[in-house]
């Protein structure tokens, strides 16, 4: 699956499938197929940060 390219677009997907199906960044990453650490350093541009207690980018 593609994921979107905007920032802030991505930010919405990712933190509605973290709620929706995955228990935490690292199966969603899994799940998708995708490196963990290019995911958050996108978010990072934007500024935002996965809370693992939260499961979500804040």
């Amino acid at each position: 699956m593609n994921l979107p390219k905007d920032p802030v677009i991505l930010l919405s997907y990712v933190n509605t499938m973290l709620r929706d199906r995955h228990v935490s960044l690292e199966d969603f990453c899994k799940t998708h197929n995708i490196p963990q650490e290019t995911l958050t350093a996108t978010l990072e541009a934007i500024d935002y940060h996965y809370d693992a207690q939260q499961n979500r980018f804040l």
